[in-house]
C-alpha cells in the first residue's frame, strides 16, 4: 500500500503534536513530507529528526537560521507566510493538515486547495475569514475537505449516510470552559492563568481563552455554516459540561444522530487523515456503564460573545473576519495582562460597529478587512487599558 504523503501545518502545536502521534502509530500508512511550525526550534527537531520532511517552514528568518544550526539532517527550510504556504502544497503531498493557529492559516490553506491537495482542516478561521471563496475554491478544484475540530468532525460522522435535505438542525456541543458556574461578579477580576486551565481539553493558549468566552463556539457556528451548507438559524449550540458527545445533528423526522466519545483530538485526526477507512487512534474507549450527560442552554448573558458570532453572520461578507482579528487582538492583550477578561467581548462588539463590513469579491478584501479590525482592536484595548489605570 501506498503511503498517504502529509504536510503539517502548525506540527508544534497541540493538533500538530496528536497529528504526529497517529503518525507514529501508524507509519506502514502515512509519510511526512513537510512541516510548518512557529519558533518552538527544540521540538521542531526533534520532529525533523524523527520524521525526515523534505522542507520545514518557521516563523522568520531568525528561526530559521536557528534552525539549521540545530539540525543535523538534509532539510529545506523556507519562513514566513511564503513558507508555509510552500509547506503546504509541496511537491507530493496528498493531504494538508492546517493546523495553524488563527487567521494565519488562511493563505497556507488555499495555497494548497489550489494545489488540488486534499485537506485535514482543523483551523476554523480558514473559513471564519473566508469561507465563500474557500468553499468555491474547495468545489473548483475537487478537494476532499476533512474536518479535524471535534465537532465539526462529529457532525460530519453524523450526516454520513443521510441527505443533507432531511437535515433539521445541525447541534454543536461546548464545556462551557472553566467559569461554566462561576459568579458573574467575579468575571472581571478573571486571571490568564485561571481562564487557561479548561476542565476537559488540553489545547493552546488562545483556544483556551477562546473556549472560556464562548466565541471559540461561534467561530465553530460560521465554520459550520459554510463546511455543511447548512443556513445559520439551523445551527444551535448547547452546553454539554462532560465533553462526551461530541455534536449532533437533528433530522426532520425527529431523530437525532450523535458522535460520542472521550476527549481526545487524535480521534477525529485518525478519522481525517484514514477517511474513509477508520484506524486506531489511540483514543481510550469510552465506558457507558453509569454515564450521565448534561445539556444546558447558553447563557447569553454569561456568554455573549455567541450572539456576536451569529451577529456577524447575519451581517455577512467581512464581518466574521472583523469579528475573528478583534478576538485575537484582545485575546493576546489579556494573555499579556493589559486587558481585563470582559473586556475581550467588549473589544470584539465595538470592532464590529466601528469597522462595519464589505462585500468579498477576493482575498484582498477578506485579508484588508483583517487588518483594519486589527488596528481598530489595537487601539481600543489601549484606550481601555489606559481608562483602566488612571482610575
Amino acid at each position: 500500500m501506498r503511503k498517504k504523503a502529509i504536510s503539517i501545518l502548525g506540527s508544534t502545536g497541540s493538533i500538530g503534536v496528536n497529528t504526529l502521534e497517529v503518525v507514529r502509530m501508524h507509519a506502514e500508512r502515512f509519510s511526512v513530507v513537510s512541516l510548518a511550525a512557529g519558533n518552538n526550534i527544540p521540538l521542531l527537531k526533534e520532529q525533523i529528526e524523527e520524521f525526515r520532511p523534505s522542507f520545514v517552514s518557521v516563523a522568520d528568518s531568525g528561526a530559521a537560521s536557528a534552525l539549521k544550526n540545530a539540525v543535523s539532517v538534509n532539510v529545506e527550510v523556507g519562513f514566513g507566510a511564503e513558507g508555509a504556504s510552500r509547506a503546504a502544497a509541496f511537491d507530493g503531498v496528498d493531504m494538508c493538515v492546517s493546523a495553524i493557529s488563527g487567521a494565519a492559516g488562511l493563505v497556507p490553506t488555499m495555497a494548497a486547495i489550489r494545489a488540488g491537495v486534499d485537506i485535514a482542516l482543523a483551523n476554523k478561521e480558514t473559513l471564519v475569514l473566508a469561507g465563500p471563496l474557500v468553499m468555491e475554491e474547495v468545489r473548483k478544484r475537487n478537494v476532499k475537505f476533512l474536518p479535524v475540530d471535534s465537532e465539526h468532525s462529529a457532525v460530519y460522522q453524523s450526516m454520513a449516510g443521510h441527505r443533507p435535505e432531511d437535515i433539521k438542525r445541525v447541534i454543536l456541543t461546548a464545556s462551557g470552559g472553566p467559569f461554566l458556574r462561576t459568579s458573574m461578579a467575579d468575571f472581571a477580576g478573571i486571571t490568564p492563568k485561571e481562564a487557561l486551565c479548561h476542565p476537559k481539553w488540553k489545547m493552546g493558549r488562545k483556544i483556551t481563552i477562546d473556549s472560556a468566552t464562548l466565541i471559540n463556539k461561534g467561530l465553530e457556528v460560521i465554520e459550520a455554516r459554510w463546511l455543511f451548507d447548512v443556513p445559520p438559524d439551523k445551527i444551535s449550540v448547547v452546553i454539554h459540561p462532560q465533553s462526551i458527545v461530541h455534536s449532533m445533528v437533528e433530522y426532520i423526522d425527529g431523530s437525532i444522530m450523535a458522535q460520542m466519545g472521550n476527549p481526545d483530538m487524535k480521534g477525529p485526526i485518525a478519522y481525517a487523515l484514514s477517511w474513509p477507512e477508520r484506524i486506531d487512534s489511540g483514543t481510550k474507549a469510552l465506558g457507558l456503564s453509569g454515564l450521565s450527560l448534561e445539556f444546558l442552554d447558553p447563557d447569553p448573558e454569561r456568554f455573549p460573545c455567541l450572539g456576536l458570532a451569529y451577529e456577524a453572520l447575519k451581517r455577512g461578507g467581512t464581518s466574521a473576519a472583523v469579528l475573528n482579528a478583534a478576538d485575537e487582538v484582545a485575546v493576546s492583550m489579556f494573555l499579556e495582562g493589559s486587558l481585563p477578561f470582559t473586556g475581550i467581548c467588549a473589544v470584539i462588539g465595538e470592532v464590529m460597529d466601528s469597522v462595519g463590513h464589505r462585500e468579498i469579491r477576493s482575498m484582498e478584501d477578506v485579508l484588508d478587512a483583517d487588518r483594519e479590525a486589527r488596528e481598530a482592536a489595537r487601539a481600543l484595548a489601549a484606550r481601555m487599558h489606559s481608562s483602566l489605570h488612571a482610575k
